[in-house]
């Protein structure tokens, strides 16, 4: 079922479109941005090898474990009104991340930021859904060109955060934010609706305290298991996974729960977003450890780090825009989603072959356009499938649960492959041979991702 849409100026739709794709380019950039200046960031404020990857997961953490909560408020008191606060927290926690001094003010920055990040993300797919959801043709273009922006801000945040670590210094990676932030709160009111504010019921902030603490649990058990022992990292898991549970049982208990359960049994919502967790957890710990292969092997600075992504980032928008809505309507989602998935898991297989005196012509760019097809093939109809199955009244709820499988999956995926990383020589640094080891077993840990991606994407979907 779509959205009805709201009646506006063709023109100003457009206008919308184009604010709301800019927070989508924006939420991914800020998981990106950081790569570039990670070993700068490591020097001043005395990250360790194995703690250096929360820089990213507690922005991710909080993003993931917070949408929810942000569908549902943007359901009960306005899309765009949610979407003007979540750009409110983002510049603040961006002050306070470039400001940081140590790691534990560094790392309450990054959640911050997060938090905004799970404002603006659903409440912007819900005013999409709001303003193109009248056809499904509309719909499928305008989710192209918003889908497009995922993965232009995630490699255009490698190419700035390049810039400006090399030019200005680390801390400019975050205040860049802040002009970005001021513009979009005052175009907001000027070419956005308002969104629907007729829900009712409570807002389950026990549901959001409990997901939120249970995801980043799990990532801190399954980080410091190689250092911590069998015993703690046993203890850790089982309270993660003690909190997702009780999470799971107040869902299906509570009368307004932060996430209806039953919204699963809805056909292709499931499939879809169980697509994007392994889109999420095969692609983002590419990204983290090619970022990491370019500066502490190939011994690239960090401007030439972020612009030997750059292709990568050009196929993948031309993928989003040009051929994916296209395959959607050729062959519906499931085929695409299949098949990039398998072509995401060949270009990842190829960077297992990366070497300590390897070259960015023949280890890198290759096999990253490879994976950049498979991510702009599956990402868009994995994306549409999911929002455009729920009722229109649920679309916050809707858009909180598909971006969260992409979090979560980023989140968890990068845990796991940074402790496997780790464990088999990433730590070790000065050793080219030995990094290079732990970078390309990571890489193949995310081939095996996306091939087990692909493989639950061919059973659980319906073609039609």
């Amino acid at each position: 079922m779509t959205t009805p849409p709201e009646t506006r100026p063709d023109t100003l739709r457009w206008w919308a479109l184009g604010l709301l794709a800019l927070a989508q380019f924006m939420v991914i950039m800020d998981t990106s941005i950081i790569g570039v200046a990670l070993p700068r960031m490591r020097d001043a404020l005395g990250f360790t090898p194995s703690t250096l990857s929360w820089v990213f997961n507690a922005y991710v953490i909080a993003f993931g474990g917070l949408l929810l909560l942000g569908g549902r408020l943007s359901d009960l008191f306005g899309a765009r009104r949610l979407f003007a606060a979540g750009w409110a927290i983002l510049l603040a926690g961006s002050v306070l991340a470039g400001a940081a001094g140590n790691v534990p003010v560094e790392l309450a920055g990054r959640i911050v930021q997060g938090a905004g990040a799970a404002l603006i993300a659903p409440s912007a797919l819900t005013l999409l859904m709001l303003l193109f959801g009248g056809t499904p043709k509309e719909l499928t273009k305008a989710l192209a060109r918003y889908g497009a922006a995922a993965p232009a801000g995630g490699t255009a945040g490698v190419f700035l955060g390049g810039v400006l670590t090399e030019y200005l210094s680390w801390p400019w990676v975050f205040y860049l934010n802040v002009p970005i932030a001021v513009l979009a709160l005052f175009a907001a009111p000027a070419v956005l609706p308002r969104g629907a504010t007729g829900a009712r019921g409570s807002v389950d902030l026990l549901g959001a305290l409990t997901v939120t603490l249970g995801l980043g649990t799990l990532v801190y058990g399954i980080v410091r298991a190689p250092e911590a022992g069998w015993t703690a990292t046993g203890i850790a898991l089982g309270a993660g996974l003690a909190l997702l549970a009780v999470f799971l049982v107040r869902q299906a208990k509570a009368g307004t729960p932060l996430m209806r359960l039953s919204i699963f049994r809805v056909p292709r919502l499931g499939a879809a977003n169980l697509a994007q967790v392994f889109l999420g957890a095969a692609w983002i710990p590419m990204w983290f450890f090619l970022n990491l292969y370019l500066q502490q092997v190939l011994g690239f600075r960090a401007f030439p780090a972020g612009a030997a992504l750059l292709p990568m980032t050009a196929l993948i928008m031309l993928g989003m825009i040009a051929l994916a809505p296209r395959v959607i309507g050729r062959f519906g989602p499931k085929p695409p989603i299949v098949a990039g998935l398998l072509i995401l898991a060949a270009g990842l297989g190829w960077l297992a072959l990366v070497r300590a005196d390897g070259s960015f012509w023949a280890d890198v760019l290759p096999a990253s356009l490879v994976a950049a097809l498979g991510m702009s093939l599956a990402f868009i109809p994995s994306l549409s499938a999911a929002i455009s199955a729920a009722r229109p009244e649920e679309g916050g709820l809707a858009s909180g649960i598909v971006n969260t499988g992409y979090q979560v999956g980023s989140a968890l995926g990068l845990a796991v492959l940074t402790a496997v990383a780790a464990a088999s020589g990433a730590g070790a640094l000065g050793d080219p041979a030995a990094l290079t080891q732990g970078y390309s077993v990571a890489f193949i840990g995310s081939a095996v991702i996306a091939l087990a991606g692909a493989g639950l994407a061919a059973l659980t979907f319906r073609r039609r």
